[in-house]
């Protein structure tokens, strides 16, 4: 009866210790499992950030080897940067960039543009649109942003654009005469850069004129409504 009892026992002890070592081996197995997927997670989180990491590098590359130029900040102030145009001028550049701005995004895209030639009477193909973008796309995003809209006018003005280019076009075409009235007949780039010089204080003059045609009308106002006062009180009395 004792080895009977016995051997029960050891039986029932082979069995839990068989169970327990099953519930291990699937444990094991479940955080094998969970290892393995964060194993590749971060795989793919670090192929990410590689990838990421190259492009910018390469991006940086070409910026100092001069194949790409760096991107500009999307604020500036398109009077003390393109000095060689008044303030008139830049004012009627951006009435026509708004107009033809049809998203209302502060870009004018190539269908925008489309319609722009189309409207000037000087209708592109598909690949000139795409060319004279190109010719001022300063951070590549098949676009133009309005300084870069002025830059088709600065580059017209500076005698930079080819005689066939869609953009000397778009600018002769244009209301605003920018190889008259831009740099006072600048026969090349380096006179365009010397007259801009002498800008800066016409700049001056004409926020001055303004400020005095303010003064000039508040004044006019002032003498209204004292000989209104007046007239007033004469039927009064």
């Amino acid at each position: 009866m004792a080895s009977e009892e016995l051997a029960q026992k050891l039986q029932r002890r082979l069995q839990l210790e068989a169970s327990g070592a099953a519930e291990e081996g699937e444990a094991e197995v479940a955080k094998g499992a969970a290892e393995e997927e964060a194993a590749e997670e971060r795989s793919c989180l670090t192929a990410s950030a590689g990838a990421e990491l190259s492009a910018k590098l390469c991006r940086r590359h070409d910026i100092n080897e001069g194949a790409a130029q760096p991107r500009r900040a999307a604020v500036f102030n398109p009077y003390t940067e393109f000095k060689e145009f008044s303030r008139r001028q830049i004012k009627d550049m951006e009435r026509m960039f708004r107009l033809y701005d049809s998203g209302r995004d502060g870009y004018i895209d190539l269908m925008e543009l489309k319609l722009m030639m189309e409207k000037l009477g000087a209708p592109q193909t598909h690949l000139g649109l795409k060319n004279m973008i190109k010719e001022v796309d300063e951070d590549f995003d098949g676009k133009l942003s309005f300084r870069e809209f002025l830059l088709i006018f600065h580059k017209a003005a500076a005698g930079e654009l080819e005689e066939d280019s869609g953009l000397l076009t778009l600018a002769k075409l244009s209301e605003i005469d920018v190889s008259i009235e831009g740099v006072k007949g600048a026969k090349n780039f380096f006179e365009a850069k010397a007259q801009a010089l002498s800008s800066a204080s016409k700049f001056e003059a004409e926020i001055k004129a303004e400020q005095d045609e303010r003064k000039r009308e508040e004044e006019e106002r002032k003498h209204r409504r004292a000989a209104f006062r007046e007239l007033k009180s004469a039927f009064t009395q």
